[in-house]
């Protein structure tokens, strides 16, 4: 099948992937939610069941459900990641029912990431021979991947590319770079006194951490693209007495793995200012971020491909924002992030998909997986005509 070919079949297969984007959607699936989870995890299994022909592994980690199809019998090497999780809380679609209306997709979840997931099942239903792929669908992605972290890691590591379908960036641009994370809490212990009667006797934690709120807030620097955030604050518990304890929390974002250790050294070094005051530092870095290094390769893979397709010119962008894929490319995997669906409105009341643009990301991301299986060190536009057809059935030949 050649290049424009694959887009058509991909575009006869929209109202099926509308269909299944519609099933996922319906089964509400918040993080927080052990049974929703494993609920929306046996929904995912039963629509990748039938694209894929195939059962996938179902992996339970402190009572959260991932899934997992390793396909063929040979050793990995290119993986899908998505994860089947959404911030939405059961009765959401009371207020935001499913809906296809004016060529928009809207559904809690949609965007984020449940297309993702239709795209990857109807992208790997059209290689003719998936041998060496493993999707990865995890259950536990918007909470920081607590209980998936090391799935996800292990599963990357030796793959030749790792290909993160979370949405997309504005119109449709690639995430070529993520800032990695890092989450700190300060507390504060002083001594507790009566404001008015012996405020001497205490030590004032919201004056200690009133310090040490600047002192962070002053790791920020602009120019290396790092913000350092003092967030959440609580000190003291009645308006008359000397605050014995407080704490704040702290979120760091960076563009390069130098600033983290920078960050989290001088996060380390805090001392108290107060006599009698005593510190508390918890946490650290969360995610590594995801460079431009660990993405170029790729892109210019995708790129390639996308003219050989037919499609209009790729664009990439970076963003503030982590997923999984700051893992893989931790783990040193390259690493092509945002594949998912073109819409907007991540976590918000306005979420919603482009359904035109379904069929093409779809065929891209077949081309891009087909390509990097064949083992050739670079694309070029219509380079994949020369390779074994991709199926035009919508399930494995």
């Amino acid at each position: 099948m050649t290049g424009p070919a694959l887009v058509a079949h991909m575009e006869a297969s929209l109202p099926r992937m509308l269909h299944d984007l519609e099933t996922l959607v319906t089964c509400e699936s918040p993080s927080g939610d052990l049974d929703a989870v494993a609920a929306s995890a046996a929904v995912v299994a039963d629509v990748g069941a039938v694209l894929l022909d195939v059962e996938p592994e179902q992996i339970v980690i402190e009572g959260r459900t991932h899934l997992r199809w390793r396909l063929g019998d040979a050793p990995s090497r290119v993986l899908l990641l998505g994860h089947h999780d959404t911030v939405w809380p059961i009765g959401s679609l009371a207020r935001h029912p499913f809906s296809v209306s004016g060529g928009l997709v809207r559904g809690p979840g949609c965007f984020d990431m449940k297309a993702g997931l239709v795209m990857a099942l109807h992208a790997v239903a059209a290689l003719p021979d998936p041998s060496g792929v493993t999707l990865l669908v995890t259950g536990d992605e918007e909470l920081g991947s607590p209980t998936s972290r090391r799935l996800v890691e292990e599963e990357a590591t030796g793959c030749a590319a790792a290909l993160v379908l979370e949405a997309s960036a504005d119109g449709g641009a690639l995430k070529t770079e993520r800032k990695g994370v890092s989450l700190y809490e300060v507390g504060v212990y002083g001594r507790s006194a009566h404001a008015g009667l012996e405020p001497e006797r205490g030590v004032n934690a919201t004056v200690e951490l009133a310090h040490h709120i600047l002192t962070v807030g002053a790791l920020t620097d602009p120019a290396r693209g790092t913000s350092v955030t003092p967030t959440v604050l609580t000190s003291g518990h009645t308006s008359n007495t000397v605050p014995g304890a407080g704490r704040f929390a702290v979120d760091v974002r960076v563009r390069d793995t130098a600033e983290q250790v920078r960050v989290d050294t001088a996060m380390r070094d805090l001392r108290p200012v107060l006599r009698g005051a005593r510190l508390e530092i918890t946490g650290g870095p969360n995610r590594p971020p995801l460079q431009h290094s660990a993405s170029a390769a790729l892109f210019a893979r995708a790129v390639a491909l996308a003219g050989g397709l037919g499609l209009p010119e790729l664009a990439g962008t970076a963003v503030g924002g982590a997923s999984d894929g700051n893992l893989t490319a931790g783990v040193g995997t390259p690493t092509l992030d945002g594949l998912g669906a073109v819409g907007g409105g991540a976590h918000a009341d306005d979420e919603h998909v482009v359904a035109a643009q379904l069929p093409a990301r779809t065929a891209l991301l077949a081309a891009l997986t087909h390509d990097l299986l064949s083992g050739r060190p670079s694309a070029a536009p219509g380079r994949q005509a020369a390779e074994p057809a991709l199926t035009a059935e919508g399930n494995r030949p």
